[in-house]
């Protein structure tokens, strides 16, 4: 596996790929990798015949009290199990080379970067998606690999793609969960043994909205009172949000008749979590 740390070295490096007429998946991470992470690569290997990678601790979606400083590095244990994985270039740049002297271009989607952890956290997904669309210029991948825990995240990239005509499939890959339902997380390092137990009531949340709706009731309204009943049960867990939208556009829903995605997020401590389920639709 190649290391490459400025973006001129992983553009040719990623156009010697393609040059071979090799199809070339892309898994962007921030590194402090678990088997979410890993999942992504698996499933990048599966689809394609080069598989990319990058590590970079983006500031830019960071705001100025959240976890930037503290965030978990550990590169050496991280190259080595995408080396495992077996794949082939990793783009691990300073943001000095991300983000020059000087520069004052960003992406943003407006209309849905503002939603659920948007509104939490101002500017976040402006971070997001000017990162990824600099990443998608350096690699041109082929496809890029997400994870669904992220959903606001895969909504606006999708978005974002779509609207820049820019020429990458995006794959989504299911949540890669703890035996006990915790998602898997790098934040999750940050939770002592208390917390960690704590923690699961995100889950324990989604699950009884899951029953709910296996059950028939179909009312928006009805499910997150439910959620936020079992969310009370954890005294050191705080709500940040409990939401019933849209997949794509992130728009509250009055029903999940026609399906929908059911978020959260909540502070364990001083850790933020984010969790969500997937709803079908009748017949679906």
């Amino acid at each position: 596996m190649k290391v490459l740390r400025t973006p001129d070295e992983m553009h040719a490096a990623c156009w010697q790929l393609r040059r071979q007429g090799r199809r070339l998946g892309f898994v962007p991470t921030m590194g402090a990798l678990h088997q979410g992470h890993l999942s992504l690569v698996l499933l990048a290997r599966a689809q394609s015949e080069a598989v990319a990678a990058s590590i970079f601790v983006n500031p830019l979606q960071f705001g100025p009290s959240e976890d930037f400083a503290k965030y978990p590095r550990s590169f050496e244990r991280d190259r080595q199990l995408l080396e495992a994985e077996g794949v082939e270039l990793l783009f691990a740049p300073a943001p000095e080379d991300m983000y020059p002297p000087g520069a004052t271009t960003y992406v943003s989607v407006e209309g849905l970067s503002e939603k659920l952890d948007g509104r939490s956290r101002p500017g976040h997904f402006r971070g997001v998606t000017t990162v990824v669309s600099k990443l998608f210029h350096i690699v041109e991948p082929d496809l890029a690999l997400f994870g669904q825990k992220d959903a606001a995240q895969v909504a606006i990239v999708k978005r974002m793609v779509s609207d820049l005509d820019m020429a990458v499939r995006i794959v989504v890959a299911p949540i890669v969960r703890e035996p006990d339902g915790l998602a898997m997380s790098s934040r999750n390092s940050y939770l002592d043994p208390q917390q960690r137990q704590s923690a699961t009531v995100l889950y324990r949340a989604l699950r009884r909205i899951q029953s709910l709706t296996e059950q028939g009731e179909r009312r928006a309204e009805a499910l997150i009172s439910a959620g936020r009943q079992v969310m009370a049960q954890e005294s050191g867990v705080r709500l940040d949000y409990l939401e019933v939208v849209h997949g794509d556009t992130l728009d509250p829903v009055p029903d999940v008749s026609q399906g929908a995605l059911v978020a959260i997020a909540a502070w364990v401590g001083t850790t933020r979590l984010i969790d969500n389920v997937v709803l079908p639709g009748r017949g679906q």
